[in-house]
């Protein structure tokens, strides 16, 4: 078998039903808690290369000193390298936050932008970022390709592309816009306990039976 647009909204379901007492990825949890824009951005900038379980924590203790461009904008760089480590890159990406938090007092009125054109415009933030500001941060309309969305959609047969952004452009024309926000977190969390990288478990698998495995070369 192999999943299509006859049983997405199934298999959707079926995952969402499995995954509910995994924890949710740590910048769909700043967005539920916060409920700013702003706060999705920085978070998913501390996340690249980073583990959830580092990410939150360091974006919650980051929050506690700032919550705005102007109060991240005034903190000593060297503040906020020792508040986000151990992070990735977390020197560089502490300058970059606070760049990024300059780029929108001044060429956005302290405001992060709300449409994906002028998301890419800002330093650090890419297509995945982008999207992910849109859904979790604004709750509007995006598909945020990241590499579990990208290798489990292929390996469910329901996309066949070579990149995360040819996925996207993919599932933009493809998946059922009811879908498009949280087809990304589900993903992620399925892919992090049930369908990873590398022998995934399909015999604990929910959707087994819907999926082709492929490129699967050894599985539990």
């Amino acid at each position: 078998m192999t999943i299509n647009n006859k049983n997405i909204s199934n298999v959707i379901s079926i995952i969402k039903d499995q995954i509910k007492d995994f924890n949710e990825p740590s910048v769909t949890m700043v967005g539920k808690k916060w409920n700013s824009p702003f706060l999705v951005l920085i978070s998913c900038l501390l996340s690249l290369r980073t583990k959830d379980e580092v990410t939150l924590p360091a974006s919650e203790r980051l929050f506690e000193l700032a919550k705005t461009p102007k109060e991240l904008l005034a903190l000593d760089t060297k503040l906020i390298e020792k508040t986000i480590f151990p992070v990735g890159f977390y020197k560089r990406k502490a300058a970059g936050i606070k760049d990024v938090s300059k780029t929108i007092i001044e060429d956005f009125d302290g405001e992060v932008p709300d449409n994906l054109d002028e998301l890419l415009t800002l330093k650090g933030v890419g297509r995945k970022t982008a999207n992910l500001v849109l859904t979790e941060g604004y709750k509007k309309l995006g598909i945020c390709v990241d590499t579990h969305v990208h290798r489990i959609s292929n390996r469910f047969g329901y996309v066949k592309t070579v990149s995360p952004n040819d996925t996207e452009q993919v599932l933009r024309k493809k998946l059922d816009k009811k879908h498009w926000i949280e087809y990304n977190a589900l993903l992620v969390v399925w892919g992090q306990n049930i369908c990873k990288p590398i022998s995934p478990l399909c015999s604990i698998c929910s959707i087994e039976k819907y999926c082709p495995k492929n490129g699967v070369l050894k599985r539990r």
